[in-house]
């Protein structure tokens, strides 16, 4: 079978082998319900109460304060709204570079009296100070900035944002999604300067997809966004997928224990790529701020990105041209428009997200494979002038 070389890391993961190998008893013989009282049942809870310490563990949190969901995108969803169900409605910041699934249940919450800013970013990516500290001065009841950058790889200094956003007596959140397994993330650290709650996934370290957690300070109280048998603190309720989210703890544990190592590993890889991306002419993407050690945005001008993913695909290179959670979206990137780039080479931009398993000779192939390509379609662009 036809198997291009993986470069959307980002998107998702390869499940570990390690974490299929602990899933697959929790699918077929221990077929327990946490909740019941017999032998079966006792199991699985035991296997979730060991998953959750793994989590906890691994971005420096306390077991209880990690709610298991299905995805990140319903943890950003359950402290997004669930925070907001028990605040007096005023006003809710996000920044301008945030995934939809922040950004849009803050717009929907416009229609229960709050009012929404989107927090302005520089050319870089990265939250603009003296925007951040006016909004401030206004008093947000909820703030809500991720960590990195689902498309530049941009890391954000929350710390320092929710300080400031602490001392004004709002709650914030930080989209962790991405950053976990490619940067340290320490909740005790954050928590300390100010994050109330931050969100991760477990496909995005190699874990099964339909398990993630939202770490949260239980000292807040939140709004369940799904009432029934009181299943995690009464904070997500439903029974649980024992299966993934044991695989969640094991993939956890397996990236908290590889950091030291891959992140170098990546970053000497993407620097590779970056050398070879300026010597075709490529722009590159937030390249003066903090990035992700894996991750590249850029785009070569008059090259539609769209098209050059396709015909990169084909010659065995599978990569994104955007956030694959909004690739169905026709309109350049919100994230590269926040960042003040035109819209003409924001259709053109492609993304790289490496992984542990890619190469220093998958990357020459690349460049190889890409540099031919760009040339091609500039020529049939020249032509059709």
């Amino acid at each position: 079978m036809f198997a291009p070389v993986y470069l959307d890391h980002n998107a998702t993961t390869a499940t570990d082998p390690v974490v299929v190998e602990a899933m697959l008893p929790y699918l077929s013989g221990l077929c327990g319900n946490a909740s019941s009282r017999h032998e079966y049942g006792r199991a699985a809870r035991r296997a979730i109460d060991e998953a959750r310490s793994k989590v906890a563990a691994a971005v420096g949190a306390h077991a209880s304060e990690v709610v298991f969901t299905s995805g990140g995108s319903e943890a950003n969803n359950l402290l997004i709204k669930g925070a907001a169900a028990c605040l007096k409605p005023g006003l809710l910041a996000v920044s301008a570079i945030e995934h939809p699934c922040v950004i849009r249940p803050a717009e929907q919450l416009r229609k229960r009296g709050w009012t929404l800013h989107k927090l302005a970013v520089d050319a870089a990516g990265r939250v603009d100070v003296a925007s951040f500290q006016a909004v401030i001065a206004e008093q947000p009841r909820i703030v809500s900035v991720m960590l990195a950058n689902n498309e530049t790889g941009v890391v954000q200094d929350v710390a320092s944002l929710a300080t400031q956003a602490g001392a004004a007596g709002a709650w914030f959140h930080t989209d962790a999604v991405q950053a976990v397994g490619k940067i340290a993330v320490d909740f005790r650290q954050l928590n300390a300067a100010g994050v109330n709650a931050l969100s991760l996934s477990a496909h995005k370290i190699g874990g099964p997809k339909g398990a993630a957690a939202l770490v949260l300070d239980k000292r807040l109280d939140i709004e369940p966004l799904i009432a029934g048998g009181g299943h995690e603190r009464g904070l997500r309720s439903g029974t649980e997928n024992v299966a993934a989210i044991v695989g969640f703890g094991v993939a956890c544990e397996l990236a908290a224990a590889r950091l030291a190592d891959v992140a170098p590993r990546l970053l000497a890889l993407r620097e590779r790529l970056e050398r070879g991306l300026f010597s075709l002419g490529a722009t590159l993407f937030g390249q003066a701020a903090e990035r992700l050690p894996n991750t590249l945005y850029f785009a070569f001008p008059d090259i539609d990105g769209e098209t050059l993913v396709g015909h990169l695909d084909r010659a065995g290179y599978a990569l994104a041209s955007g956030s694959a959670c909004s690739s169905a979206n026709p309109e350049p990137s919100h994230v590269l428009r926040a960042m003040g780039v035109e819209a003409e080479l924001a259709r053109g931009a492609l993304r790289v997200s490496l992984g542990a398993a890619n190469s220093a000779a998958e990357m020459d192939g690349f460049l190889v494979t890409l540099r031919a390509t760009v040339l091609r379609l500039q020529q049939l662009t020249a032509m059709a002038v």
